[in-house]
């Protein structure tokens, strides 16, 4: 059943995408190179891979509007903008738990403690991921930054001040390591 899900997941992702003419492929994970977000394109702007202790961990995606290598400007805009992680191996609930946490708070602490009530809905909302789960936040202006776990919805979080806490993650100054930023900076 849980391959059954996650294949459903992973086709649901492809068809949410729209005629590819080149697409990223990195250890083995394929992501296409353009898709709608809730009817709105956006471009895969670049794929890195999230390292730990030798293991990958996951091979994330950026999608924008338009490709950027601006990291700040990403993190600021108030545009649509999608991270696709697809894990290649498994985190517990509280590594995944006490790796945002700490993303949070390497990258933007003073954010993280203003939007201390929407980080503990959304560390409350993680959970155990295996092989092959995909995890995708979306930000969407005026709805906010929603976050899908193998398909199915877990928290939409109003407002552009979680997205840019959210997206400094992997944009900021300390990513979770420096090739996984500059990958989704396409460089």
């Amino acid at each position: 059943m849980r391959k059954l899900a996650i294949s459903l997941t992973a086709a649901l992702f492809l068809l949410s995408s729209t005629h590819t003419t080149s697409a990223g492929t990195l250890n083995g994970v394929f992501m296409p190179d353009s898709i709608q977000a809730r009817g709105i394109p956006l471009v895969l702007n670049g794929m890195g891979v999230r390292t730990r202790l030798g293991f990958k961990i996951y091979v994330a995606g950026l999608y924008l509007p338009q490709k950027s290598s601006d990291p700040a400007a990403i993190i600021q805009a108030d545009e649509p903008k999608r991270i696709v992680m697809q894990f290649t191996h498994g985190a517990s609930k509280g590594q995944m738990t006490d790796a945002f946490s700490d993303a949070f708070n390497d990258n933007a602490p003073d954010a993280r403690n203003a939007l201390k009530t929407d980080v503990d809905r959304f560390l409350s909302q993680l959970d155990t991921v295996h092989e092959r789960d995909l995890m995708m936040f979306t930000y969407i202006p005026g709805t906010g930054t929603i976050f899908l776990m193998n398909g199915g919805e877990k928290l939409t979080i109003p407002g552009l001040p979680f997205a840019q806490l959210l997206f400094s993650v992997w944009l900021g100054p300390k990513p979770p390591n420096p090739d996984l930023k500059k990958g989704l900076l396409g460089q």
